[in-house]
């Protein structure tokens, strides 16, 4: 009886090539994978980033300077910068006490505008006549300028922190609701479709595909309106107060004190930078996900 032979057939496709390592994906013909940044390479990319802002900046210091020493201006108009710097140090307790002032209300003030205007956000999305009824109210509240009507809220809720907190919400609510509603818009109709197919049920589908899809949208909202509580606190100050920055500029221009304005101004301004760069961090430890945060993406080789 002759024995029954089979014939061997090479794999072509099913053994993993000897050049990819175990576990890993098996390569794509024109796309190379980028291997993963290391420390020394992301200083680099830090300080490759970083180092024009910052020289920006030291050109500004210099032809404030430059104004300030050859006299092209007054200073009691212009000081310069040391004369700002020193007044900034000698005067440091009185600046850190109004700062904090002025701190505590911009985040609050955010924190509010935040948690109000996501909430409306999610219902105008949900409710397409509560977004017709409520949409042209916050877009004329939006255009008002809010330093016409600060002195509304400071005879209403008088002469406190309330009036103060109000205006940095109002300026900082718009941006929030407008970007949480384009990033819920922004979902793809077939990921709902495929989330109701499948049996996920309306909360479901908002907490697994909408709101995490919404999060990028929702980030570039929210570094506009952090910049913006700061202004809207000092506008409040502006008003009527007896503490912050926005009482400090006040004080400074009343007495022409044009150092102290321009310290005031100062750090003023950092409050502001610093409250970007810390939303910025948290957008990039929650959301490494997104495509403009990741470094390790892969990329056509043709």
């Amino acid at each position: 009886m002759e024995q029954g032979s089979t014939s061997a057939t090479p794999a072509t496709s099913a053994a993993p090539s000897a050049a990819t390592p175990p576990g890993a994906a098996p390569a794509v013909a024109g796309v190379a994978e980028r291997a993963r940044p290391g420390l020394a390479e992301r200083t680099t990319d830090t300080l490759e980033r970083s180092w024009r802002p910052v020289a920006l900046l030291f050109a500004c210091f210099a032809a404030w300077w430059a104004i300030s020493a050859t006299r092209l201006v007054e200073p009691y108009l212009v000081p310069s910068p040391g004369t700002t710097l020193r007044v900034m140090g000698d005067k440091a307790g009185y600046l850190w006490q109004h700062t904090w002032v002025t701190t505590y209300e911009t985040l609050l003030g955010f924190v509010i505008a935040v948690v109000v205007g996501v909430f409306a956000a999610v219902v105008m999305v949900y409710s397409s006549t509560v977004e017709r009824t409520l949409y042209p109210v916050l877009l004329f509240a939006q255009v008002v300028p809010k330093i016409a009507i600060a002195p509304l809220f400071v005879v209403w809720l008088g002469f406190g922190i309330a009036p103060k907190i109000v205006i940095a919400v109002l300026i900082a609510f718009f941006p929030v609701v407008i970007s949480m509603v384009t990033g819920l818009k922004a979902v793809d109709p077939e990921m709902i479709e495929l989330s109701a197919t499948m049996g996920a049920g309306p909360l479901q589908t908002f907490a697994k595909i909408r709101f995490p899809a919404s999060l990028p949208h929702l980030f570039a909202g929210l570094k506009v309106a952090v910049t913006l509580a700061v202004t809207g606190a000092v506008v409040g100050e502006f008003v009527g107060a007896n503490k912050g920055l926005g009482y400090v500029i006040l004080q400074a221009n009343g007495n022409l004190d044009t150092p102290m304005l321009f310290a005031g101004l100062l750090v003023m301004s950092v409050i502001g930078v610093v409250l970007f760069v810390l939303v910025e961090i948290a957008e990039k430890l929650l959301l490494p996900w997104h495509a403009s945060h990741r470094r390790d993406a892969a990329t056509t080789t043709y």
